[in-house]
C-alpha cells in the first residue's frame, strides 16, 4: 500500500549489494510505500551481475537494471572484462550504461585504463541509444572532458551524485541531455550543495539514493536506502522554494526523460 500518491524515481541505487541481504524484502517495500515506484540499478563489476539482473527480474516495472563497470574496479584486465560486459549488452533489456566513469580520490594507478575504460562506456551508449550514468571523484575535469569531446545528440546521462561547483554545473547543462543526479548530500549541513542547487533548473535535476551510501540527514552514519529518497525531495523543495509535489513531478518527468528507452521495453 502507498503511503503517498505522487511518485519518485531513485535513478541510482544499488540494493543488490549484501548490506541489503537481511532484508531486501522489507527494504524494497518500504521504498514502494514512501512512494518510490521505479529504481534504477547501476551495475559494478562482474561479480554483480548476477545478483542484480535476480533483482531486476523480480520486480519487472518497476526495478531496471544498467551494465557498467565501476571505474574503482578498472584494473589491468579491464579491456576484457568490458568485453565479457558487451555479451551481455547485446541481449538487450538494460536501461544504461554505467555506472562508469573516472574516480582519483583512492588511486591514481589506473588513472589511463579508467579513461580508456569510460570511452568504450561513451561508444556502447551511442550503440544503444543508452543514457550514460557518470561517477567521477577528484576528476570532474578529466570526465567533462572526455564526455565533450565525444558528444553529439546521441549522448545523454546523468552525472550522477553531483556534489561540484556551479561553474561545473553550467558546464554538464550546457550538454543538452545531461542531467544532474541529486542525493543524500544536499542535506548535509556544510555541504554547500545546497548554494548551487538554488541556482539551478529544476528541469534538468534528478534524485538519486546512491544507497547502501551517502544516507541523508538525519539518518546520517546508518545505512541508506531508497526510501529515504523522500528526504532528498523535502530538502530540494526547500532549497528551491517549491512545494514537495512539485519536486516529485519534476523529478520524475526528468528521470522520464532520461529512460525513455527502459519505459518503452516495459510497457
Amino acid at each position: 500500500m502507498r503511503t503517498f500518491a505522487s511518485m519518485l524515481v531513485d535513478t541510482h541505487t544499488h540494493l543488490y549489494v549484501d548490506a541489503f541481504d537481511d532484508d531486501r524484502t522489507a527494504m524494497l517495500q518500504r521504498a514502494f510505500e514512501a512512494g518510490v515506484e521505479r529504481l534504477y540499478l547501476p551495475n559494478i563489476d562482474e561479480a554483480s551481475i548476477e545478483d542484480m539482473h535476480q533483482l531486476a527480474t523480480a520486480h519487472p516495472g518497476a526495478v531496471f537494471p544498467m551494465m557498467g563497470l565501476h571505474p574503482c574496479s578498472v584494473k589491468d584486465d579491464f579491456e576484457q572484462v568490458l568485453d565479457r560486459m558487451a555479451s551481455y549488452l547485446e541481449k538487450g533489456g538494460y536501461a544504461g550504461i554505467g555506472e562508469t566513469g573516472l574516480d582519483y580520490y583512492w588511486d591514481m594507478t589506473y588513472q589511463t585504463q579508467q579513461q580508456a575504460s569510460l570511452v568504450r562506456h561513451i561508444a556502447w551508449a551511442k550503440q544503444y541509444r543508452l543514457p550514460i550514468i557518470l561517477h567521477t571523484r577528484d576528476a570532474f575535469a578529466d570526465t567533462f572532458a572526455l564526455i565533450e569531446k565525444h558528444y553529439d545528440e546521441q549522448l545523454t546521462g546523468i552525472f550522477h551524485c553531483f556534489s561540484g561547483t556551479l561553474e561545473e554545473a553550467r558546464q554538464v547543462l550546457a550538454l543538452d541531455g545531461f542531467y544532474l543526479g541529486i542525493g543524500g548530500v544536499l542535506t548535509f549541513k556544510n555541504s554547500g550543495l545546497d548554494k548551487v542547487v538554488a541556482e539551478l533548473p529544476l528541469d534538468r535535476l534528478v534524485l538519486e539514493s546512491d544507497s547502501p551510501y551517502l544516507t541523508p540527514a538525519p539518518h546520517r552514519g546508518k545505512r541508506n536506502e531508497s526510501s529515504y529518497l523522500r528526504l532528498v525531495a523535502e530538502k530540494l523543495a526547500v532549497v528551491k522554494g517549491v512545494s514537495v509535489k512539485e519536486i516529485e513531478a519534476i523529478t520524475t518527468a526528468n528521470a522520464d526523460k532520461v529512460f525513455a528507452s527502459s519505459l518503452q521495453m516495459a510497457e
